[in-house]
């Protein structure tokens, strides 16, 4: 089973998930599951459509939200929603986490949610250095 790594109560990152995590994910009591990783982007990955499925199995909703090298300003605003919308914990994910809770974080800092500061720290307990992505 892959790691999920608690960045708030209300949002955890991974990197690549499989098939059979939706089910754990669910029973960890995740609502909601981000998929920040483009299809096609390793070809043992499963695809955004299987995923999906998975997801939909273990009751789980599903959001497929390909990020490529930095986050673009929409992408950062369908997570932010995504995850204001939740009615429960978010699970995000891509290779290796670090464009899920990059997208997550400039999300939180424009919207005000969160300082840099605050979210450098969340960064760091999770595994992630976000120093170089938010300025403090």
């Amino acid at each position: 089973m892959t790691q999920f790594l608690k960045v708030t109560d209300q949002f955890s990152v991974s990197p690549q998930i499989t098939l059979a995590d939706m089910a754990s994910a669910a029973e960890q009591g995740f609502v909601l599951v981000i998929n920040n990783r483009p299809d096609g982007e390793d070809p043992s990955q499963p695809s955004s459509a299987n995923m999906q499925a998975a997801a939909k199995a273990a009751g789980l909703g599903y959001v497929h939200i390909p990020v490529v090298g930095g986050p673009s300003p929409e992408q950062v605003e369908q997570v932010r929603q995504a995850v204001e919308q939740a009615d429960g914990p978010v699970l995000a994910f891509c290779r290796s986490g670090t464009r899920s809770i990059v997208t997550w974080s400039i999300g939180q800092a424009l919207s005000g949610e969160r300082t840099a500061a605050e979210l450098i720290g969340l960064g760091a307990v999770a595994g992630y250095d976000l120093s170089s992505v938010l300025r403090r």
